[in-house]
């Protein structure tokens, strides 16, 4: 099944992301332990993360063009964050430093046995974005503009902004903020995790979670990651399950996995695959980048794409 909607024929970026950054404090534990015990930890790392720089980072190995609009405190961990970004090669003249701020950061708790993770963050408030200060010029320089609705009246006003330019508008959501409902009137693309629709409806129930959000949102396109298992889209009256893919090896670590999903999901939309090739690929995306520890390690290039694929 073809996409129900066209992208502009050109843009300065191929997807301009605005939304969360982060800093990951990876610790890897035998086991995971019980409440009041204590466990030796295996290892302990620090990656690059945040949804939206991690499928950014994702989509530029896939080969396109990437542009990130946010915000990052002045310590250590900002200048390594902003770093990991301009590696990949993504656009950061919209990154900004905020004086005497902490930038966002992840404690994640990773199972050796299973890769499963437990994610503890913290993000400073003098990162917030308001209605007045979101970079808007940039929500119309790409064909798709992927938020994650953290600052969302900030979000409404890039989707908006978006929406009169002609970009598609595309939502990673797992929790619920300020402004959601505007949002979502507002969206193409909606993917969620798993357990949002429980907070949401009151419901884990795939199909009828999705024909809800079908109902809320202005999404054509609205989708639920399900872990290993896979993923489920729903478009039209049409629902799209698609089986996850085996980790090739081993699964180190599910961190930064819903993240990749959508970097595979985005590149089949601006590449013109049909609903069923772009599932394929997110689901391919999620289970290479569970290859290794960290949230970006094993973000596939497009040859190992292909490979699983085939």
């Amino acid at each position: 099944m073809q996409l129900p909607f066209k992208l502009r024929d050109s843009a300065r970026f191929e997807v301009a992301g605005f939304g969360t950054n982060a800093v990951d404090f990876l610790i890897t534990v035998p086991n995971y332990p019980e409440f009041g015990s204590k466990v030796e930890l295996d290892h302990y790392r620090r990656f690059p993360g945040g949804e939206i720089a991690t499928t950014l980072s994702g989509l530029q190995r896939l080969g396109l063009t990437t542009a990130y609009a946010g915000r990052f405190g002045d310590d250590d961990a900002g200048d390594f964050g902003i770093e990991s970004l301009r590696i990949e090669g993504v656009d950061i003249s919209e990154c900004e430093r905020i004086p005497n701020a902490a930038t966002q950061i992840a404690f994640i708790i990773i199972d050796a046995d299973s890769g499963e993770r437990t994610v503890l963050w913290k993000r400073d408030e003098r990162l917030k974005f308001t209605e007045a200060d979101a970079p808007t010029d940039l929500a119309q320089q790409a064909k798709i503009l992927h938020l994650t609705p953290h600052d969302g009246k900030a979000c409404v006003e890039m989707a908006k902004a978006a929406r009169k330019a002609g970009t598609i508008v595309s939502v990673d959501m797992d929790n619920v903020f300020e402004a959601t409902d505007e949002l979502l009137r507002l969206t193409d693309i909606l993917v969620v995790s798993s357990d949002l629709p429980q907070k949401l409806f009151g419901t884990s129930k795939t199909e009828d979670a999705l024909r809800k959000l079908y109902e809320r949102s202005g999404a054509t396109v609205v989708g639920i990651t399900l872990g290993s298992t896979g993923s489920t889209l729903l478009c039209g009256e049409q629902f799209f399950e698609t089986a996850g893919f085996p980790v090739p090896g081993i699964c180190r670590d599910t961190t930064g996995a819903g993240d990749a999903f959508r970097s595979g999901l985005l590149y089949g939309v601006l590449t013109g695959q049909d609903i069923e090739t772009c599932a394929r690929m997110a689901n391919a995306v999620a289970a290479l980048n569970c290859r290794e520890v960290g949230a970006r390690t094993a973000l596939p290039v497009l040859a190992e794409l292909e490979e699983l694929l085939r």
